[in-house]
């Protein structure tokens, strides 16, 4: 009875939240000239920049590992068990709504990237922030940032973190399961310790662990899953274009039957698709903040690149994968994974273990992401220690718990919370999204004079609350620029 009360409200709240961010992307697009199309080239040429060297002495973040970071976030059970949710709730129509939403979200993505590292802050290991940064320093309304900062904790390390481990508690049962060794409260207790314990050693080794295990991770179960869904549509390639023909026909409601069928295909479709790649929520531009660059533009590229990456590419594979299988729209509900049973209904039962193994690390080092991204909001309140190990501790529990609970109602609490945090980003990014604009102005001036772009804060007359950006003449002096503007 919860879950259905509060998936009711998510019904209301999800109108809201798609108007909001439909209108606010179309303005983020419009402004930057449409960046998240013209610059796709720059965004590959930017990911090769090279980091400094942080306050302890070692590297910072680069370009790539921050790009790495929001991945090991973005790139988890969105894609698989996401999108298994979007085509059993919304058809395979919702398929084209994460796609459309994709690139004009990418404009959201740009804008809040670029606004994280204007507005970015100094730390031991090299620099953090995010729009509780931004909405302190770029807005001057610090309520909202700590408002921010709570329903991010609620959202990342809580809500979608126990959907992380109850994925991978799930897609450990099933293998278990057709291997004659039964499944469980016991299993899935047993998953969730090693879960934790791998966190643990992982999380206590701080932001650098957390980006070295990511960039590790991340591009190998990424090839191996696309290679996966290329031999899947090799396999049934004549049904390939058949596939295109019903996700078009359901998206515009060809075969639905009136309009409120067809609204629940565009709001899974945009829900599921916001949950995947994340533009918008405020959760990404935190792992941009963190990386080393000359020019605050270079990484709102780099995380728009990401977007595409995450739902053009392997959303899709997912989507045709479940699609090809199921040789039409599969009749089902949250129960089980889509995309495990059409894997081995495709390759053969072994198959299912291959995407069990995916899922798990998928899946982890989304758990990586979650933690990261709470880390920097706990700093943003408090430097205490006691409290982010506090934090530490709770992050744990909920990971261990989330492999105990109802997958129901994780994913619909995961709606809620979500939703609210879109919100309260779209908020502020809104009236901000001007100085993004003069950012990017700055950054094409440079490139059309044939240099690689350097950012000095005086570049932009008016700024405020800019701390990690220099002033022409520090940069000439090379004075460090440590102190708020």
């Amino acid at each position: 009875m919860l879950t259905e009360v509060i998936a009711e409200a998510n019904g209301y709240l999800w109108w809201v939240v798609i108007g909001v961010l439909i209108v606010a992307s179309l303005y983020f697009t419009v402004g930057s000239g449409l960046a998240q199309f013209r610059m796709l080239p720059e965004m590959f040429r930017v990911l090769r920049s090279k980091p400094e060297t942080a306050p302890d002495g070692k590297k910072a973040v680069s370009s790539l590992q921050a790009f790495m970071i929001s991945a090991a976030a973005r790139v988890g059970t969105g894609n698989i068990v996401g999108v298994s949710v979007a085509i059993a709730l919304g058809g395979p129509g919702a398929v084209f709504w994460m796609w459309l939403m994709a690139l004009v979200v990418g404009g959201a993505s740009f804008v809040e990237a670029s606004l994280a590292q204007l507005y970015k802050t100094r730390s031991s290991t090299g620099y953090r922030g995010g729009p509780a940064y931004y909405m302190e320093r770029g807005l001057g309304q610090r309520w909202l940032g700590v408002l921010f900062a709570v329903v991010l904790i609620l959202t990342f390390p809580m809500v979608f973190n126990a959907v992380q481990s109850n994925t991978i508690a799930g897609a450990v049962s099933n293998s278990s399961e057709t291997l004659g060794l039964g499944s469980g409260m016991g299993l899935s207790a047993g998953v969730g310790a090693v879960l934790v314990a791998a966190t643990a050693l992982v999380i206590f080794g701080g932001v650098r662990r957390i980006a070295r295990t990511a960039e590790a991770l991340i591009p190998s179960f990424a090839a191996l899953y696309v290679l996966i869904g290329l031999v899947v549509m090799a396999m049934n390639y004549e049904a390939v274009p058949g596939v295109f023909v019903m996700i078009f026909e359901h998206a515009f409601g060809i075969r639905e039957f009136g309009a409120a069928a067809l609204g629940t295909v565009i709001v899974q479709g945009i829900r599921r698709g916001m949950f995947s790649n994340e533009a918008g929520l405020g959760s990404a531009p935190i792992a941009a903040a963190s990386a080393s660059v000359t020019h605050p533009v270079k990484q709102g590229l780099v995380q728009t690149l990401g977007v595409y990456f995450d739902t053009l590419v392997l959303c899709t594979v997912t989507a045709f994968t479940i699609l090809l299988a199921s040789e039409g729209p599969p009749d089902g509900g949250l129960e089980g994974d889509l995309a495990q049973q059409a894997v081995m209904a495709a390759l053969g039962p072994w198959a299912l273990h291959l995407m069990t193994l995916i899922i798990l690390l998928v899946a982890f080092t989304s758990v990586l992401g979650n933690y990261y991204y709470g880390e920097s909001n706990i700093a943003y309140m408090t430097d205490s220690r006691r409290v982010r190990f506090g934090y530490k501790i709770v992050f744990l529990a909920a990971t261990f718990l989330g492999a105990l609970g109802s997958v129901d109602l994780i994913w619909t609490l995961a709606d809620t919370t979500m939703g609210l945090m879109a919100l309260v980003n779209l908020v502020a990014v809104a009236p901000l999204a001007v100085i993004a604009f003069r950012l990017l102005k700055d950054y094409n001036r440079q490139r059309k004079e044939g240099r690689d772009p350097v950012f000095t804060r005086d570049r932009i007359p008016g700024l405020r609350g800019v701390e990690c950006w220099e002033s022409e003449e520090e940069a000439r002096t090379g004075a460090p620029a440590g102190v708020p503007s």
